[in-house]
C-alpha cells in the first residue's frame, strides 16, 4: 500500500509540474511576450516587406547608366477584403472588371492569408489617387518598391529587364508572388547581385486600414539591404554613336579594348528602349517588340550565329602556317577565279595574279585559301583528311569558336564548328577528300560565329595571339571579376606579323580604303558574306593603332552587299571617335552617307536564331 502511496505521488509530482510550467509559459505568452501578442492581433498588425532599391548600373567613365524610381504595388489579403466598390477602382487602375475579377481570384488561389501583389507597377499619378481612397477597400494596402529608369534609350540588349518571377523561379525560398527578377541581359546574370536583400517592417493599422506607425517601436523590423553596383566596361558615348550609325540596319558592332578584354561597344541592331518594359504598359509593349518582324528582342551580338566570310581567312593563314603548310612565299594563280579541288570552279575579284600570302589578304583571293585549306588536309603527318580536319578544327576552336567566351550575358551561344562525327554523318564515310567542305575555307558552309567571337578575333590579331577573356562588368562594388583569364593562342607570335601587315594593305590600298582614318595605322579585313535569302551581309573586323592596339571591333550589317559598303566605314568612324573624340570634317561626307544609309526592307537573313534562357 505505501509502495502504491509513493507512486501515485510521484505521479501527481509530475503532473503538478507539468501544470506549473503549462501556466508559466501561457503567462509569458499572453502578458509578458509582444512577439506572441503580433501574432494574435492580425486584426491590428500588419507585416510589410520592405523591398531594398536594385544595384545601379554605371559605364565605365563612372555615367550613371541605370537608376532607380519609386513605384507602389497594389496588394491584397483576401480573407480581409469586404464589398467595396469595383467600379471605382477599375476607374483608377484602368483596367476591366473581368481582369481585376480574375487577379483577386487568381491571389485567393494562392494565399488567402497571406498578402498578394494584385496590380503592379502602378504610376505616381494613379497611386496618389487611390491613396487617398484606400480606406474604402479593407484587405487593400500599398507596397512600396522601386523600379528600373533608364538614363539612355538604348542598350536594351547589354541591361536586360526585370519582370515578375514565375512558379520556377519561387522555387527559391528568396522570392515570392509579384517579387521581380532579371530575365534578360546585366540583370539576369548578376540578380544575385543587383536585387540585394529584403527587409520587413510590422506596422499597426487602423479599422480604416491606414497605417498609424511601426508595431513596438520597430523592434520586429528588419532593414532592407540595397543591391550592389555594378561597373561596367562600356564607353556610353561611343555606344551612342555606333547606334546612330547603324540606324535603320539589321545587324551588330561589338568593340573591345585588347589589352584588357574590356567591351567598350556591345550592341544589337534594331534595339529598343529599355524604359518600354518598366511600368503598367511593359505587357502590351513585350508583345509589340516580340511580334516585332526586324527581332528587336533577338540580341545579334550573342545569339546570332553568321558564316564569318572573309575575315575567317586570317585563321586560315594562321593554320597554314603553324603547321608548315604554307610559307610566306607560297603563290597562287586566279583570274577572276581559279578551279581548285574536285574540278570545282571558285570565284573571286579581279586582281593582279599570281599572289602571295600578303597580296592574298590585301585582295580577299578566295582560291588562295581554298589552296591553304587543302594543303592542311592533305598534311602527309595526319595520314588522313578526316584526321586533318580534326586537328584544323581544334585550331580553330582555340580562337574562341565554337565556345561561350563571355560570361556576363547567359544568352550567348556557342556557334557552330562542325565536328568530324557530323561530316562521317553528311558524306556517309570516313573517307573523306577536301572538295567536300571546301566552303569552310573562306568562312563559308557550315561555319557559324557569332559577332562577339568575331570581334574576340579582331583581338587575337591585335594582341598577336591571345585574349583576355571578353568582358562587360569590371567590378560589383569595388570586387573585380575573378573570371577574367589569359587564352594563348597556340600559334608561333611570329606568324601574326605578316597578317598584320597584310591587314595593313588592306587599309592602305584594299578592300577597306573606306575605313582609313588620318594619322591613325589601322589593320582590318573585309568580309562579304554570301546571303541566299537576299542581298549578301557586309563584315569587317579591324584594330587600332597597330603598334598599340586601344581598340578592336567588328561591324557586321544584314545585307550589307559587300564589307567595303558599310561595314568598313562603320568601323573607321568609330576608331576615329574613339581615339581622336571627334570625326573630322574630311570625314562628314561619310558620316552622312553611314547616317542616312537604309537597309531595312522585306528581305530574309541567313541568321540561325537561338536562344538558352
Amino acid at each position: 500500500m505505501n509502495k502504491f502511496g509513493y507512486r501515485q505521488g510521484i505521479i501527481s509530482g509530475i503532473i503538478i509540474s507539468v501544470c506549473v510550467v503549462y501556466l508559466l509559459r501561457l503567462f509569458t505568452y499572453q502578458v509578458v511576450s509582444d512577439k506572441y501578442k503580433v501574432m494574435a492581433e492580425n486584426n491590428s498588425q500588419r507585416t510589410e516587406t520592405e523591398y531594398p532599391a536594385r544595384g545601379l548600373i554605371y559605364d565605365r567613365n563612372n555615367k550613371l547608366l541605370v537608376d532607380n524610381q519609386a513605384a507602389y504595388d497594389l496588394m491584397i489579403i483576401p480573407n480581409q477584403v469586404k464589398k467595396f466598390d469595383t467600379l471605382e477602382l477599375i476607374s483608377i487602375l484602368d483596367i476591366t472588371k473581368e481582369s481585376l475579377e480574375k487577379r483577386i481570384q487568381d491571389c485567393r488561389d494562392y494565399a488567402k492569408f497571406k498578402p498578394s501583389v494584385l496590380v503592379s507597377q502602378i504610376p505616381g499619378n494613379k497611386y496618389a489617387v487611390l491613396q487617398e481612397k484606400l480606406y474604402r477597400y479593407p484587405g487593400f494596402y500599398i507596397q512600396t518598391r522601386t523600379l528600373r529608369k533608364y538614363n539612355v534609350n538604348h542598350s536594351a540588349d547589354v541591361f536586360g529587364y526585370i519582370g515578375e518571377v514565375n512558379s520556377e523561379q519561387m522555387k527559391d525560398p528568396y522570392y515570392a508572388q509579384g517579387d521581380y527578377i532579371g530575365i534578360s541581359g546585366l540583370e539576369k546574370t548578376y540578380e544575385k547581385h543587383l536585387r540585394g536583400t529584403k527587409g520587413k517592417r510590422v506596422v499597426l493599422v487602423d479599422n480604416k486600414n491606414r497605417v498609424k506607425g511601426s508595431f513596438a517601436d520597430g523592434e520586429y523590423d528588419e532593414d532592407a539591404i540595397v543591391g550592389e553596383n555594378l561597373y561596367t566596361t562600356l564607353d556610353v558615348d561611343l555606344q551612342e554613336y555606333a547606334y546612330e550609325l547603324m540606324q535603320n540596319k539589321k545587324g551588330g558592332i561589338v568593340a573591345i579594348e585588347p589589352s584588357t578584354g574590356e567591351i567598350l561597344v556591345k550592341m544589337s541592331s534594331p534595339g529598343y528602349d529599355p524604359q518600354l518594359m518598366v511600368g503598367l504598359d511593359r505587357g502590351k509593349n513585350y508583345s509589340k517588340l516580340l511580334n516585332d518582324p526586324l527581332k528587336p528582342l533577338f540580341d545579334r551580338t550573342t545569339m546570332a550565329q553568321y558564316p564569318p566570310g572573309s575575315i575567317f581567312k586570317t585563321v586560315q593563314a594562321l593554320i597554314g602556317l603553324q603547321t608548315k603548310a604554307i610559307s610566306l612565299q607560297t603563290q597562287c594563280t586566279c583570274s577572276g577565279g581559279a578551279y581548285i579541288v574536285g574540278g570545282k570552279f571558285m570565284k573571286c575579284h579581279h586582281h593582279s595574279s599570281p599572289v602571295n600570302l600578303l597580296q592574298s589578304i590585301e585582295n580577299s583571293c578566295n582560291p588562295y585559301y581554298a589552296n591553304v585549306f587543302k594543303r592542311i588536309l592533305e598534311l602527309p603527318e595526319y595520314k588522313t583528311v578526316r584526321n586533318a580536319y580534326g586537328e584544323w578544327r581544334k585550331y580553330v576552336m582555340s580562337f574562341g569558336f565554337g565556345n561561350k567566351i563571355c560570361p556576363d550575358f547567359s544568352n550567348e551561344v556557342s556557334g557552330s564548328i562542325p565536328t568530324q562525327e557530323y561530316y562521317d554523318n553528311v558524306f556517309k564515310t570516313q573517307k573523306w577528300y577536301p572538295s567536300y567542305m571546301i566552303s569552310l575555307s573562306i568562312g563559308q558552309g557550315e561555319l557559324m560565329i557569332t559577332p562577339i567571337q568575331m570581334a574576340n578575333l579582331a583581338t587575337i590579331l591585335a594582341n598577336r595571339g591571345y585574349y583576355i577573356t571578353p568582358h562587360i562588368v569590371r567590378s560589383i562594388n569595388d570586387s573585380i571579376s575573378s573570371q577574367i583569364k589569359k587564352h594563348v593562342i597556340p600559334i608561333d607570335r611570329k606568324h601574326f606579323d605578316p597578317i598584320v601587315e597584310g591587314m595593313q594593305m588592306v587599309i592602305k590600298g584594299g578592300t577597306g580604303r573606306r575605313a582609313q582614318v588620318d594619322s591613325i595605322a589601322i589593320a582590318g579585313k573585309t568580309g562579304t558574306v554570301q546571303n541566299p535569302h537576299g542581298d549578301d551581309h557586309s563584315v569587317f573586323i579591324a584594330f587600332a593603332p597597330v603598334e598599340d592596339p586601344k581598340i578592336a571591333l567588328i561591324v557586321y550589317v544584314e545585307n550589307g552587299v559587300w564589307g567595303s559598303r558599310y561595314a568598313a566605314p562603320i568601323a573607321g568612324l568609330l576608331i576615329e571617335k574613339y581615339l581622336k573624340g571627334k570625326i573630322s570634317d574630311k570625314k562628314k561626307p561619310l558620316e552622312k552617307e553611314m547616317f542616312q544609309g537604309s537597309l531595312i526592307h522585306d528581305t530574309t537573313s541567313k541568321v540561325k536564331e537561338t536562344s538558352n534562357e
